[in-house]
């Protein structure tokens, strides 16, 4: 049975937690209280709290800004420490916690369908299609993006990164949700504010 934003943020006592956690794969970035800026990975989230994998933990108690793909801004505190990371608790209104266990229902429903992408952004074909895709390694290939949408693109490649991989599409830093028969489909970490995506085929 799929989760509801009213399930995910409900009480969950029976870890002492006060809400649900979602399984998720969200990758961000956050800033310790020294205005340093560590990359991270999300790994469970709920409106009140998250798990974070990150190369450095921080002390407990120390304020945290993060920037995370597909949810945005949160703040709060490090609540403990965890294997590979840490755990915070998450400050906001009543309001953003709204906010939050809709955007976590979305995720949850999507990874629990398998569904590929956000598909509420109409697809379009593309004049010029050519473009580079870089790896996380740096290697970069020639593509053709099929069809790109405000959220997400279909390429044509010869290399297939694993699915959840993290690659970049002209300048457009994305993450692979399938493999397709001629290539990879994709999904934007932010989806783009107006028509242009001109930045997925800059080479």
């Amino acid at each position: 049975m799929l989760p509801s934003a009213l399930e995910i943020a409900s009480s969950h006592a029976a870890d002492r937690r006060r809400y649900q956690r979602v399984e998720v794969n969200l990758l961000g970035r956050f800033m310790l209280p020294n205005w340093q800026e560590y990359p991270c990975q999300v790994v469970n989230m709920s409106p009140g709290d998250a798990g974070l994998i990150s190369p450095v933990t921080g002390n407990i108690g120390d304020r945290i800004i993060a920037y995370i793909d597909h949810i945005g801004r949160i703040e709060g505190t490090i609540a403990r420490h965890i294997s590979g990371g840490f755990a915070m608790t998450i400050k906001a209104s009543a309001h953003k916690r709204d906010k939050l266990a809709s955007q976590l229902t979305y995720l949850a429903n999507k990874d629990l369908l398998n569904l590929p992408e956000d598909r509420r952004h109409l697809r379009q074909q593309v004049e010029n299609p050519y473009s580079r895709l870089r790896m996380p390694d740096g290697r970069e290939y020639d593509c053709t993006v099929l069809d790109i949408s405000l959220s997400g693109a279909a390429v044509r490649t010869t290399v297939r990164p694993a699915v959840g991989s993290t690659v970049h599409l002209g300048n457009m830093r994305a993450r692979v949700v399938r493999h397709v028969e001629d290539g990879i489909a994709l999904e934007f970490s932010n989806v783009q504010k107006d028509e242009d995506t001109s930045a997925a085929f800059v080479k």
